[in-house]
């Protein structure tokens, strides 16, 4: 909008100029006309009654007074040529004749002769202020009998049509620097009220996820197209809802299906072992044998070994299937951590700590569950190691604890490390792959994360951060 109102103001400015222009070359020329037209008017009074006898010979005779009183009243020199282009007189003054020509120019008497009106007006361009027109004319005796030519040599621009010009052009800039004013206010207020739906737009498209309901767009004053566009983001917003529950239900039926596999295959472990003992005991069995009671008992024991092993399958799946309950205790981290160590009788594993008290409020059992669940694993990843060490510490940052469990073991590869918090990953020969998922599940809980670093064949290191309390 601003381009375009300075374009037509530059438009209509240079059409103006040009305009001006064309007005003030023929108001010069309709000038002379006039003022050529005076002075033959004077000049035919003057011949009509004159003295002398009305020929050539006789033409400085007489205007010798009267060219000079022609001059005053018309405020333009006079000068008169005969017909073959000789001066006879001039109005200019004699101590300024010597720089006058005697001749007529050649290109006007030319000129003169062939035009039709009997009338040649010459265009001298100059320097800046400079131009200037001359006009050329037959004086006629009173039967239209030619006797001279009057030449008026310099008729100037009094500048009349460019002080108008100029004066249009100032009021023209004024007006259209109050539109062009008026443009930028209006475009910004135009442009900020287009601008307003779609910024409401892109902020809903920005804020829209998958993982919870996305709000529609509302929108009362808008153009058709804002409506159009809302109408289809509104709708791609119901078609994602619908996409978003049918994706949660497949991946909650696909993530039970892979729980009841694990907990299938889980379960048939200890289930083939008890079959084949129930059956080698009946095939083998004899109550008559002295040693049948010890056998009985090793039976039993053997079975009673199974179930506690179902036992802690079901219990695992049932830790892991439930949120851990926030009992929320202030709790000094530090002495819970060295707490949790003191089941361990490695000489390998070392504790340090930054301060002897750092509060924070977390379940005492469910943080020594933590502790104790990442040293397994570090004892599990170094086991094969000649000097294993594993080093516990517990450092704080300005909003957070730190609790660090570093090993020296075989590390994660690359391939593994996406998937270590998996439900059911592991890397050992026994076990479900549940320990690190039911840590990551306690730890979210408090507002907390976990991370790690591993080298494979160097060591792993967990990162367990949550908030402290900080006191005032």
């Amino acid at each position: 909008m601003i381009f375009l109102v300075l374009g037509a103001s530059i438009l209509i400015a240079g059409v103006t100029i040009i305009q001006y222009k064309d007005e003030a070359k023929a108001y010069q020329k309709d000038k002379l006309k006039r003022k050529e037209a005076s002075i033959r008017a004077s000049i035919n009074y003057e011949i009509k009654y004159t003295t002398y006898p009305v020929n050539t010979k006789y033409i400085p005779l007489i205007f010798k007074e009267k060219i000079y009183e022609l001059q005053n009243i018309h405020g333009t020199e006079i000068n008169i040529y005969d017909l073959d282009g000789k001066l006879l007189k001039s109005s200019k003054a004699t101590f300024f004749r010597d720089s006058l020509s005697t001749k007529m120019p050649a290109e006007a008497l030319k000129g003169l002769k062939s035009s039709q009106s009997n009338r040649f007006v010459q265009y001298h361009f100059g320097g800046e202020g400079e131009d200037y027109q001359s006009s050329y004319s037959y004086i006629t005796d009173q039967y239209f009998k030619p006797l001279a030519i009057l030449n008026l040599p310099k008729i100037e621009d009094d500048g009349f049509v460019d002080t108008q010009l100029k004066s249009f052009l100032s009021i023209l800039a004024q007006v259209y620097i109050v539109m062009i004013v008026a443009a930028i206010l209006l475009s910004y207020f135009l442009s900020k009220y287009i601008t307003s739906s779609l910024k409401a737009v892109s902020e809903k498209i920005h804020a829209t996820r998958l993982d919870r309901k996305n709000k529609k767009i509302k929108l009362k004053d808008a153009s058709e197209e804002i409506r159009s566009l809302v109408k289809a983001y509104n709708s791609m917003i119901d078609e994602l809802e619908e996409s978003a529950v049918k994706l949660a239900r497949s991946e909650r039926e696909q993530a039970w299906r892979e729980m009841a596999k694990q907990v299938a295959h889980e379960i048939k472990n200890p289930l083939t072992p008890m079959r084949l003992s129930v059956q080698s005991f009946e095939r083998r069995f004899d109550p008559e044998d002295p040693d049948s009671k010890e056998k009985l008992r090793e039976y039993s024991s053997t079975l009673i070994q199974q179930i506690d092993t179902m036992s802690s399958i079901a219990s695992a799946f049932s830790n892991f299937a439930k949120m851990p309950a926030q009992q929320n205790e202030e709790l000094n981290v530090p002495k819970i951590v060295k707490l949790g160590l003191d089941i361990f009788n490695e000489p390998y594993i070392y504790f340090e700590t930054e301060a002897e008290e750092i509060l924070a409020k977390f379940d005492r059992t469910q943080l020594i569950r933590v502790v104790t669940n990442l040293v397994k694993n570090a004892i599990q990843a170094s086991e094969e190691k000649e000097n294993p060490k594993i080093e516990v510490k517990v450092k704080t940052d300005e909003k957070d604890v730190i609790i660090l469990v570093k090993d020296n073991g075989h590390g994660i590869s690359e391939e593994n490390k996406p998937k270590i918090f998996e439900p059911k990953f592991t890397t050992k020969s026994s076990g479900m792959g549940l320990g690190l998922g039911i840590i990551k599940t306690i730890i979210e809980a408090y507002q907390g994360s976990i991370n790690f670093t591993s080298e494979e064949g160097e060591g792993t290191t967990f990162i367990v951060k949550f908030p402290k309390i900080i006191k005032p």
